[in-house]
Parts: structure tokens; sequence; C-alpha cells
């Protein structure tokens, strides 16, 4: 076929039983991330339009104490808290009760973006803070 970049000796897409021990484990890993990539936040059942729990995969208490820190900044959120249903799976649920001014996604992603907004201040502070740091110690070593 004109303009094809494929030949017949090419590999063909193996099956997961004639990979390699070590192309398995690659493949799985993939999928794996894809996976995460697909579900990583999951509305739980019995969520209305101001009260919805959150499951995400993946996270811990970093990241539900900070957001739940986050969301509960917002005055139009009622209640919001976390918690880790087991220590052996990696998973966070995030509770968020709001007053009828807005609903409980909105409430999710305000909390986010928060979140999100106040990493990028930190990470800047500290990396002017480091930049004056060794910027200082090169003058020593020059003089």
């Amino acid at each position: 076929m004109p303009g094809s970049v494929h030949s017949q000796d090419q590999d063909q897409d193996q099956s997961m039983m004639d990979a390699a021990p070590q192309d398995q484990e690659q493949q799985l890993d993939q999928e794996d991330e894809l996976e995460l990539e697909e579900k990583r936040i999951v509305v739980l059942p019995g969520a209305t339009e101001t009260a919805a729990s959150f499951q995400f995969e993946g996270e811990g208490h970093t990241l539900g104490n900070s957001l739940r820190y986050a969301i509960m900044k917002n005055p139009q959120v009622e209640f919001c808290g976390y918690t880790i249903p087991h220590p052996s799976e990696s998973k966070m649920n995030l509770r968020i009760q709001t007053y009828d001014t807005t609903n409980a996604i909105e409430a999710l992603e305000k909390g986010l973006e928060s979140l999100m907004d106040l990493c990028d201040v930190v990470t800047e502070k500290f990396t002017s803070a480091r930049d004056s740091f060794n910027a200082a110690e090169a003058d020593k070593m020059s003089s």
C-alpha cells in the first residue's frame, strides 16, 4: 500500500500468554495506568445535588486532608470530610454537603482548583527562595 509504514517483517501484537515476562509486566502496568486514568474519581451511590461522596483511586491522607481544607474554605459548603476506608487499599473517600446555593460537584471542582492554585504559589515561593540561596552561595564561592 502506498505511503504505508508497516512492513511484513514488523512484529505483530502478542497475546499476554505469548509475551515475555518483562513484556507482560509492562503491558499490565500500562493497562493499570489506563484504568486509573479512566476511573480516578467515582461518584458513590446515593448522591444528590447538594450531597455526594466521591472515591479517589490511588490517593491517601495527603490529598484528602488538603482537599478537605480547601473545600471547607468555600462558604457555600456545609460539611466536607474524608476517610481512608482501609489502609491496605489506596482509596480515599470524600463527602461533601453544600447549601442550596451550589452543588457538590461544583464545590469539588472549586476545591481542586483552589488547591492547584495553592500548590502553584508554594512552588513559586520555593523556587524563588532556592534560586536566591543558590545565588548567595555562588557569590560566597567566587569571593
